[in-house]
């Protein structure tokens, strides 16, 4: 058996064999890559916690205020003041008008006792000196006067005698003196409101109120005009008075 010879490769110019051909190197396939969402995460679950955060302590403040609040109403049971005028005195009340209406004059003088009575207990009440006003019922101007400033203490009670309201030659316009005549003519006699104004400044133990305005309105007096020098006595179904205050403290209103 014969052997068989197989053709050798070409010899390459120096003398070695021939290099294989080589192919190109592949390229990797492009792949997106995934986002980055944990930064994202990160900062919402932040804010998430911050907002947790501030509501919690909000609603823990609004509670802790809510139950102060209910413990000083509690303890302190604030009440309005209470005024009245028992007693009311007609001294004078002149109107004067010319026969064309040209000139109108009014001269009042009055004179009432009015109580201030302060039914707290824990509560003390400073007040400015008032500015005191009279008037008709639909509301004529019939003179005005003051009253001195002074403190009510803790369920005190406070009188002032002899408070005198008076207008001099107050001028009047045809429809006021319409009004006034109005009055002067009912057989029930004149119909009176007083009006109390001034300031006043609530203390509860160390905690201090700022002064604010009180209004204080007393009306239904009824009395016929004096036809000599003694004065005439008004009546009244009402024993205590109308008191306009709106203050705060802490969680209450007056």
């Amino acid at each position: 058996m014969s052997d068989r010879v197989f053709p050798s490769s070409k010899p390459t110019a120096n003398g070695g064999a021939a290099p294989l051909p080589t192919k190109p190197p592949l390229r990797p396939p492009y792949r997106p890559q995934p986002h980055n969402r944990r930064h994202h995460r990160s900062r919402r679950n932040y804010c998430c916690c911050c907002c947790f955060w501030t509501i919690l302590i909000l609603l823990i403040l609004a509670l802790v205020a809510a139950i102060a609040g209910t413990a000083m109403y509690m303890l302190y049971r604030p009440h309005r003041p209470a005024f009245s005028v028992p007693s009311l005195r007609i001294h004078r009340l002149n109107l004067t008008s010319s026969s064309d209406s040209s000139s109108n004059h009014l001269t009042t003088l009055f004179n009432f006792t009015v109580t201030s009575k302060n039914p707290n207990s824990h509560l003390t009440f400073s007040y400015d000196p008032f500015v005191v006003s009279s008037f008709s019922a639909n509301g004529v101007f019939l003179g005005n006067g003051t009253l001195p400033g002074f403190t009510s203490e803790k369920k005190n009670q406070t009188a002032f005698k002899d408070v005198v309201v008076s207008g001099s030659n107050i001028d009047l316009d045809t429809d006021s003196v319409a009004s006034l005549k109005s009055d002067l003519k009912k057989k029930n006699g004149v119909s009176l409101k007083i009006q109390m104004d001034t300031k006043v400044k609530i203390e509860a133990g160390k905690l201090k109120t700022k002064k604010v305005g009180i209004r204080v309105i007393c009306e239904g007096f009824t009395g016929d005009v004096p036809k000599g020098k003694s004065p005439s006595m008004a009546t009244t179904n009402k024993s205590k008075c109308k008191v306009d205050l709106r203050i705060k403290i802490w969680k209450w209103t007056f």
